[in-house]
């Protein structure tokens, strides 16, 4: 029992510096990126104009709508696939690199296509920023995944014995 008790303390703990260092490889990715810095800078327009529009003395339903719907599509690139992974880790009691990184680094990135359905019809070149997205997605869950192995994930599982075998 006090084995479950520390597992799951450890493990909230790896994902509360696993959420973090995700989201400061998206942030690091979106802001070097030249075509996610581009869609920055339009968000950062459309924000600006709901400002204006707050100052204008209208109803600001459109910038608690756009701040709610960041804020849902970060929770769920975020902090959803190194849960997922954590969670589905330590009940099979998973302890490698290439579980936590690469599993989390997939599920990150195929989440927008997950979610999507299918692939969107587009201009030529929206091919290759989805593929850059999807890329930079991948680095996301990573590093998360990272974090959290080295934090929880290199002891999930039961516990070893001087030989290296579980108990």
């Amino acid at each position: 029992m006090m084995r479950v008790v520390g597992r799951l303390l450890l493990g909230a703990f790896a994902l509360l510096l696993a959420v973090p260092a995700g989201g400061a490889a998206l942030t690091v990715a979106l802001l070097f990126d030249p075509g996610a810095n581009a869609w920055l800078a339009r968000g950062a327009l459309a924000g600006l104009d709901a400002l204006g529009d707050v100052a204008a003395g209208l109803p600001p339903e459109g910038l608690l709508l756009l701040v709610a719907g960041l804020a849902r599509a970060l929770f769920v690139l975020i902090f959803v696939p190194p849960a997922l992974t954590a969670v589905v880790g330590e009940v099979l009691g998973r302890r490698g690199l290439l579980w936590y990184g690469g599993g989390c680094g997939l599920l990150t990135a195929a989440l927008p296509w997950l979610v999507r359905g299918a692939v969107r019809p587009g201009a030529p070149g929206a091919v290759a920023a989805e593929a850059r997205l999807t890329l930079i997605l991948f680095v996301v869950g990573g590093c998360a995944g990272v974090v959290y192995w080295l934090v929880a994930g290199r002891s999930a599982g039961p516990p070893l014995d001087p030989a290296g075998a579980p108990r």
